[in-house]
């Protein structure tokens, strides 16, 4: 895949970081890549960091870049699309879209329309290169934009397209919001650990470890879930009567309504932002 140089990221926040670090990783060289910040000591700290051309203002960062990564919180995103629809509509970027809640057609909106968009939801495993990202492409991203967007997403990890933008809002619930529910079970497990007489460093190690190595059987095994499950789950053993008890708790239908309760939330806030 060819990413489109120079990239223009517009705001240098944590998950701008990684991407410019997975970038530099792969290989792109930090004279191709430009970030614009408010914020003087962000952009010092990416020049020294990365080596790469900073700048206060967005219409210095983007003039001349064939892609534009809007980093920005989504609250401020309609303002600084609008500041930048005119330089849009000259130079007809690929924009790619890191925000939360903010669809394709609000963005292209916001750009005065006829704008290649990808919007991306990436999580914060990204920050170590250990990410997954769901991507939509409006119909104006031919596929050497879908080609630069994934090439730019995937500097922080593992890429899916997702085909109807409907279903980002599953993305967001699912993945987005996903490492903030295991680390909700880790808290809980290392809560029980230490109520049933475990120091807490040795209840920390234990569930760290136990979630890592899961992870990692899940990921390199050809097994699904399910399948790792059964296997180790003894009849009549200590893990049957843990299952038993999440499973008559109705764990599964408490998952399936928070990930819904999530997926409607992020409706609403792209709803919010019309």
């Amino acid at each position: 895949m060819k990413q489109a140089l120079p990239v223009a990221f517009i705001g240098g926040g944590n998950m701008a970081r990684s991407l410019v670090g997975g970038l530099l990783a792969r290989g792109v060289a930090a004279d191709a890549i430009r970030v614009s910040d408010p914020a003087a000591a962000s952009r010092e700290a990416l020049h020294h960091d990365f080596g790469i051309a900073t700048f206060p203002g967005n219409a210095d960062a983007v003039r001349g870049a064939p892609t534009w990564v809007f980093a920005v919180k989504p609250q401020v995103m309609r303002t600084v699309c609008q500041a930048l629809a005119p330089m849009a509509q000259e130079a007809r970027p690929l924009v790619v879209s890191i925000a939360a809640g903010i669809t394709a057609g609000q963005l292209e909106q916001w750009l005065g329309g006829g704008i290649a968009v990808a919007r991306c939801m990436p999580n914060t495993p990204a920050l170590l290169g250990a990410g997954v990202t769901g991507l939509y492409a409006n119909p104006r991203v031919d596929a050497a934009g879908r080609d630069a967007a994934e090439a730019l997403l995937a500097a922080a990890g593992k890429t899916v397209w997702i085909e109807d933008e409907a279903s980002m809002d599953a993305v967001t619930a699912t993945s987005g919001s996903g490492p903030a529910y295991v680390f909700l079970l880790a808290e809980a497990m290392q809560a029980a650990a230490r109520e049933q007489g475990l120091a807490e460093d040795t209840a920390r190690t234990l569930v760290l470890q136990t979630i890592l190595g899961a992870a990692r059987m899940l990921t390199e095994s050809d097994a699904d879930a399910a399948e790792l499950r059964r296997r180790v789950t003894s009849p009549g053993g200590t893990t049957q009567a843990a299952i038993e008890t999440f499973e008559a708790g109705g764990f599964r239908e408490l998952v399936g309504r928070a990930i819904a309760a999530a997926t409607t939330r992020g409706r609403e806030l792209s709803a919010a932002n019309d």
